[in-house]
């Protein structure tokens, strides 16, 4: 069972912080930390495709036959599957190569962009992994401050829909930097 270890209230948008796993989450959305070809074999993607079931895969398959490949930073939609979301938002975020190759920007643009895409679908909630903090090695330490900055710009556009932001952690390590920074 998931348990919110923190909460705040931004401009009339709730932030919480939980511990748990993503795929039992009851938001509107969940965002996948996915890669570029929605291949979604190990990680988090794994396990919401294999809790999902087969109807993620076959959509995020289709998606690519349609409109070829995500870019890093860019995000696709699914429904939920099987699970108890409305929507999965697969947000492709970047491999950590030393920092140097635009990574902050583009895990900055796929948390953003996560949150725009919930925000023109019209929902009310979204729950967030640690994108690229997994094994995608981006340092934990480095990654909280861009999720920050982006939740908080993104919190700024004065949402109309979206009114509550997770950030789901199963590593109890990259929970304690959470806890520091928001």
């Amino acid at each position: 069972m998931n348990k919110i270890i923190k909460q705040l209230k931004v401009n009339n948008v709730e932030i919480k912080l939980v511990s748990g796993d993503i795929t039992i989450e009851e938001t509107d959305a969940i965002v996948n930390a996915a890669n570029s070809h929605l291949q979604h074999g190990g990680g988090v993607a794994g396990a919401i495709s294999r809790k999902g079931g087969p109807d993620i895969q076959k959509e995020s398959n289709e998606y690519i036959q349609k409109y070829g490949k995500v870019e890093t930073g860019n995000v696709a939609v699914t429904s939920g599957g099987k699970l108890k979301c409305k929507y999965i938002i697969h947000a492709v975020g970047p491999i950590w190569r030393g920092g140097s190759q635009q990574e902050e920007k583009l895990l900055y643009d796929a948390v953003f962009n996560s949150l725009k895409k919930a925000e023109e679908l019209k929902l009310n909630s979204i729950a967030l992994p640690a994108i690229s903090a997994g094994i995608y090695g981006y340092p934990i330490e480095k990654a909280v401050l861009v999720y920050k900055k982006a939740v908080y710009d993104f919190i700024n556009t004065n949402p109309q829909f979206v009114k509550e932001i997770r950030f789901v952690i199963y590593d109890e390590d990259h929970l304690d930097y959470f806890l520091k920074e928001f």
